[in-house]
Order: structure tokens, then C-alpha cells, then sequence
């Protein structure tokens, strides 16, 4: 029986520290109001002369190696995870094949949003375990700030995204004591427009016109309170699914890693749970929410801290655009 394991991690963010502060000189709001609504004290915004979508995940990807202390050539297939292409068409998958040297493998493209890195994952986990691939490399990455709506208007969104690259190399293994236990996947499309960006679509008569152009509907539009209301159930629901597949309880949880989609999300969810601070890694404090780049970066950032060891249960979980909501469970 072949399963699969995360081998290593790896991640990057673009060095443009945006404070709180720094968004007060051209939005009307104030640190404590950013924090008190979203835990965020300063995130990520890419540079456009140095930072696109695939040679982020191009750094990420060179991390996570040198940690296995793998060779790019090593790698068989690649699930990119991201709704912001550096192109409309293709998606970035290729282009980070091309930066890796690794021309004539498979690159498939995921657009589950916050999503999209489980998604990734569990598509990863399957092929393995089909026989298909040996080594997958597993990308969430994504350039939000671009398209946010930088006035005042935008407020409720152009506090909390951001930029960054995660990356996790997945391999196959015999032992059934290391591996991607299980994953789980949800959607519902009767709530798409409560957290989307409309266009440009290309269902209008006219995909890019100059009304398009000068309106808003290219900027994120989040209904904040909806959003959350239905996270906080779908992220317990998704959580407890993927400890009944296996006949495990919260109790036995090392770590939860949720995607970072707003910080009082994440201690709501603690709260139900029952978990102890050192069980919850949260990193959107300095980070933000970077969509399907956050779930990697995390996983990254508390292997580095040395909260992801051998042997420890970690949970990872996940909900957003779509909606959609997700989670894995992983024996390290």
C-alpha cells in the first residue's frame, strides 16, 4: 500500500513590510480599529519591479528542497493553488515548471482560494496513492494587493489580504505511520457572491470594456459578517470529519493550522475546540491573510519554530471563496 508524506516545506514573502499605520495615510481608519476587527498588525504586499505569482513559488519551492535536500529534477508533477495568476491564461503552474528547469512534467492548476493548498494537497495524496507520481510539489501562492480597492470604501478587504508563497513537497512512503491521514473536501456555490471578484468574466458580452474598467467590479467584494458566520461552523464541521474518518478526537490534535483568514475566526474556532494556545498556530498577525498561500507559509513558519516534529497530528483546515472548506489531517 503506497501513501503519502509531507517531506518538507518551504516559503516566501514579498520584503514590502505595510504596516497598520502605513494604511491609515490613505484609508480613514486606525491601528487599534484593524486589530480589534482582524488581529492583523502589518502583512506582505508584493513588489511588481521583483515579485510575480510563479517566482515566489519559485522561492518557496528552492526552501522547501534544500530543506528535504532534494533536487528540482526529483520532482514529478506540480498542483499549483492560486486565483491570482500572474496571466489569464496560462495558469502559473506552467510558469513555475519553466523556472524550475522542469519542462515536460504535469503542472494542474487549482482555483479553490483559501481553500485551493488543501484542495492541492489532497489532490497530491490521491495520486500517489494511485501509483500516478512518486514526488509532487504542492504550491499555494498569490498576489492580492493588486487588486484590492486601496480607498476607504474597500476597507473591509484592503486591511486583511496580502501577498506570499507556500510550498510542500509530497513523496511516497510504505509507512503508514508518516503520511497524509485523510483529506476532506466541501463546497457550496449558492453563497459564490458573498466573497468574489466579478470580472473580468468572461460571460459578458464584452469581457474588458472601458465601463468595466472605471467601475469596482474588479475589486474583492466580501460580505464580512456572512463570511464569518458560516467559517466558524464549516471550519468545526470539516475538523471533526477528518477526526471521526479516523478514530481520533480533538484531544489528540498536536497542532491545528487554519487557514489565516482573520485571526478572530481562529479564536473563535479555539474556543469551540477546547485547544490550548500552544496547539493553535496563528501567523496573520505579520502576515495577513494571503488566501491559498497562508495554509503553506503557516505550515512552514511552525516547522522552522519546531512546533511540527515527527510523529505529531496535525490538522490543517480551510474555508473561504466559493464557498468552499477543507481540511487534512497528517501524522508527521
Amino acid at each position: 500500500m503506497k501513501y503519502a508524506k509531507i517531506l518538507s516545506v518551504g516559503h516566501y514573502v514579498p520584503e514590502n513590510v505595510v504596516t497598520n499605520d502605513d494604511l491609515t495615510k490613505f484609508i480613514d481608519t486606525s491601528d487599534e480599529w484593524i486589530r480589534e476587527r482582524t488581529g492583523i498588525r502589518e502583512r506582505r504586499w508584493f513588489d511588481p519591479d521583483k515579485d510575480t505569482v510563479a517566482n515566489m513559488a519559485t522561492r518557496a519551492t528552492r526552501m522547501a528542497l534544500e530543506r528535504a535536500g532534494m533536487e528540482a529534477k526529483e520532482i514529478d508533477f506540480i498542483v499549483f493553488a492560486t486565483i491570482t495568476p500572474d496571466y489569464f491564461f496560462p495558469g502559473s503552474g506552467v510558469l513555475l515548471q519553466r523556472e524550475l528547469g522542469l519542462q515536460g512534467i504535469g503542472a494542474l492548476d487549482i482555483r479553490n482560494a483559501c481553500s485551493g493548498f488543501i484542495y492541492a494537497l489532497s489532490v497530491a495524496d490521491n495520486f500517489i496513492k494511485a501509483g500516478m507520481y512518486k514526488t509532487i510539489l504542492v504550491v499555494g501562492a498569490e498576489i492580492q494587493s493588486s487588486a484590492l480597492d486601496k480607498t476607504t470604501a474597500g476597507r473591509s478587504t484592503n486591511v486583511i489580504f496580502a501577498d506570499g508563497a507556500g510550498a510542500a513537497i509530497v513523496q511516497a512512503t510504505d509507512n503508514p505511520e508518516h503520511r497524509i491521514l485523510s483529506t476532506h473536501l466541501h463546497a457550496d456555490g449558492d453563497y459564490a457572491e458573498e466573497l468574489y471578484v466579478r470580472d473580468p468574466g468572461s460571460s459578458r458580452k464584452v469581457r474588458l470594456s472601458k465601463e468595466l474598467i472605471e467601475g469596482d467590479t474588479f475589486k474583492v467584494h466580501m460580505n464580512g459578517n456572512f463570511v464569518f458566520k458560516h467559517a466558524v461552523v464549516r471550519f468545526e464541521e470539516v475538523i471533526k470529519e477528518a477526526l471521526d474518518a479516523n478514530n481520533l478526537t480533538v484531544e489528540d490534535i498536536d497542532l491545528l493550522i487554519p487557514h489565516q483568514a482573520n485571526l478572530r475566526i481562529s479564536e473563535f474556532l479555539q474556543k469551540r475546540l477546547g485547544l490550548p494556545d500552544d496547539k493553535v498556530f496563528n501567523n496573520i498577525m505579520h502576515l495577513g491573510n494571503t488566501t491559498a498561500a497562508s495554509i503553506p507559509i503557516a505550515m512552514s513558519e511552525a516547522w522552522e519554530q519546531g512546533k511540527i516534529k515527527p510523529g505529531k497530528l496535525v490538522c490543517l483546515a480551510a474555508f473561504g471563496s466559493g464557498f468552499t472548506w477543507a481540511s487534512a489531517l497528517i501524522r508527521w
